[in-house]
């Protein structure tokens, strides 16, 4: 069910947030019973206006991206087609922006294997200019695989996935921050060995936008002056559609994957405890060998990854952030609602 929150009531509650007390989801709830009349599914406003307007709700035909995780899927070759190419999309409430991509979205796809499997990607270059791809899972020559193709041209990029762990992988023509900031990244999972298994997977691919124009866009980037920073591709979207389905009790495996370009990621969910960290293909904390050992955040710099496991005692709406709380206004904050809770009668 898609829910629709009034982004000044969201922006009180991470201020709140950020003064360290605890979010009145209440009131967010009650600011939320009806959508936005004030421009949901107007225009994309300017890009010289491009700041966040975070008085708007998305579009009308807007649809969050599915943060549920399938399993790996079997066999031990992976035949894969990406495509780059540059399109229009809307990336945050009033804003289209140009992106260059994979397959259309950002982040691109979430790739999955296990240890061992080989990947036999085709690249085929849709866009108006050189574009590459540069998969942090492969051990391959970068100026065989990564080389730059040209429009309208393709290449195969083969390898055998080697270490286990969560790994971006982007385009790696120069400018590489100029392509990564303007979409061209994503993530692969490859499973460790003997994973145990857990109720519910989800990933998410935390990055950051940069409105405007190409040159504007692009100066941003060199100036860390990022617009928004969000999980899965669109600000708030997890808040505007919560995860759902999750019941008290029931273990939960989140991946994470801090795709930058050049912010850090403080992954933080409220009201639970991590149990289980893995972060750069090893366990810094596991309940076999930890306990009573807990976590309360994940710490990712720029292309770091790994997975955090825990559970909810009690139906609830919890939060998930970046505990850099300059970042939550600008679109790093999400939410679950576990057992019977609804939004609408949180904090009742």
């Amino acid at each position: 069910m898609r829910t629709h929150f009034r982004s000044l009531a969201l922006l009180a509650a991470m201020l709140v947030l950020a003064a360290g007390c605890a979010p009145d989801f209440e009131q967010m709830a009650a600011d939320s019973a009806t959508e936005s009349d004030d421009g949901a599914g107007a225009e994309a406003i300017e890009y010289a206006d491009a700041g966040f307007d975070a008085d708007r709700s998305p579009p009308d035909d807007w649809e969050p991206r599915d943060p549920r995780l399938d399993p790996a899927p079997e066999g031990d070759l992976h035949e894969i087609e990406i495509r780059a190419s540059h399109v229009e999309n809307n990336v945050a409430p009033g804003v289209d922006q140009e992106l260059w991509t994979y397959d259309d979205v950002v982040p691109g796809p979430t790739l999955r294997g296990k240890v061992g499997d080989t990947f036999r990607v085709t690249l085929i270059n849709d866009g108006d200019m050189g574009h590459s791809i540069d998969f942090h899972s492969s051990k391959v020559a970068p100026d065989v695989e990564m080389r730059t193709i040209e429009a309208g041209e393709e290449l195969v990029y083969e390898f055998e996935a080697k270490h286990a762990g969560i790994f971006m992988y982007h385009c790696g023509t120069d400018p590489v921050l100029q392509h990564t900031g303007m979409g061209q990244h994503g993530a692969m999972i490859i499973d460790p060995p003997d994973l145990d298994p857990v109720d519910h997977e989800f990933w998410l691919v935390q990055h950051e936008y940069y409105f405007g124009p190409l040159g504007q866009a692009r100066e941003k980037m060199e100036n860390e002056a990022w617009d928004a920073v969000v999980f899965n591709g669109y600000p708030f979207q997890y808040v505007h559609a919560p995860i759902e389905g999750v019941e008290p009790g029931e273990r939960v495996r989140m991946w994470v994957m801090n795709n930058g370009p050049s912010e850090n990621s403080s992954f933080h969910v409220i009201g639970t405890i991590f149990d289980t960290v893995y972060k750069e293909g090893s366990y810094r904390l596991h309940p076999d060998r930890d306990a009573p050992g807990g976590a309360q955040l994940l710490d990712l710099l720029p292309s770091g990854g790994g997975f955090v496991e825990f559970t909810f005692d009690t139906d609830g709406v919890y939060p998930f952030v970046t505990h850099k709380f300059a970042n939550l206004p600008k679109g790093a904050v999400g939410l679950f609602t576990v057992g019977d809770a609804d939004p609408a009668d949180a904090g009742k």
